[in-house]
């Protein structure tokens, strides 16, 4: 029986299965890992099973929300890219001309 699933990878391209590129994929699993732990956490706890559900289920869309805004804004090298931009500095300060006052001519 074939998969139901398509995971689509060419050459030299990032793998992408369902709208999601690359490392996302990743992410997205550890945080469904992550929630399940949490589940877990509060079941034991005492917590109300609806009230565990229902707080898991509000986190799951709010992190499926995240990743897949991630995904498509940044792409594949999604992390890099806003790590790169967080390092550009937003004003570049010169306290003396002297560095410009030097060429070849003098």
């Amino acid at each position: 029986m074939a998969s139901v699933y398509k995971i689509n990878k060419g050459i030299n391209k990032p793998v992408e299965f369902k709208g999601l590129k690359a490392q996302y994929i990743w992410y997205l699993g550890g945080g469904l890992v992550g929630l399940l732990i949490i589940y877990a956490a509060m079941y034991l706890c005492k917590v109300n099973t609806y009230v565990c559900l229902i707080i898991i289920i509000g986190l799951a869309t709010g992190l499926f929300m995240y990743i897949y805004k991630l995904s498509n804004k940044y792409g594949e090298h999604g992390i890099m890219k806003k790590a790169a931009e967080r390092g550009v500095p937003k004003v570049i300060k010169i306290q003396s001309r002297k560095i410009f006052m030097h060429g070849k001519n003098n």
